[in-house]
């Protein structure tokens, strides 16, 4: 979170840009956590229900421009994962989610500017993409490529913003976005 405070010069160098993803997270987190304490008996909670209570505690809990745009990132991917059936492939679902993801993204700002999390977000939904089109791909191929992409289009934001360059720095919410694209993918492999 303070590595990725320090880097925030964009939109406004307020250093909070961690800070803000952090919790909106962490709303999403504790939402979750009272839906399934209140899941009855010990059967096994509804993935689609569950996925909606934190998707709307992201937005509910969204702080600054980062805090929405990851927000609008988790409720598309979070909606199509959702939607998903039996018969799904994971990867598939996974890249379809990543796409649609980005698009509410780009959608929910007035003034899309490249070289910030939402470049970030897009290269790693191509990414996505790419290695979901390989029938023998599995969803942690998916978010391997996805995040491997995340650190690659994060490295280029400088040469997409003059502001970044010229504070010798990497786009803020592009880190975020990065390790939680890592912690993902760490997660499922």
């Amino acid at each position: 979170r303070e590595e990725i405070d320090a880097l925030n010069v964009y939109p406004v160098p307020d250093g909070d840009t961690g800070t803000n993803m952090f919790l909106t997270m962490e709303s999403a987190r504790e939402a979750l956590r009272d839906h399934l304490a209140a899941a009855s008996g010990d059967q096994e909670p509804d993935l689609g229900p569950a996925l909606h209570v934190y998707a709307k505690a992201a937005l509910l809990g969204a702080r600054g421009n980062s805090g929405v745009i990851l927000s609008q990132l988790i409720g598309a991917l979070f909606k199509r994962m959702g939607q998903g059936g039996p018969d799904d492939r994971s990867a598939a679902l996974m890249a379809e989610g990543f796409a649609l993801a980005t698009d509410a993204a780009y959608a929910a700002v007035g003034t899309p500017v490249e070289g910030t999390m939402l470049t970030v977000a897009r290269d790693a939904a191509g990414a996505a993409a790419r290695s979901a089109a390989d029938p023998d791909s599995h969803l942690g191929d998916v978010l391997v490529a996805a995040a491997a992409e995340a650190r690659e289009a994060l490295a280029r934001t400088p040469d997409q913003m003059q502001l970044l360059r010229d504070a010798g720095v990497v786009d803020a919410g592009g880190a975020g976005l990065c390790v939680i694209l890592d912690a993902a993918a760490t997660a499922v492999t």
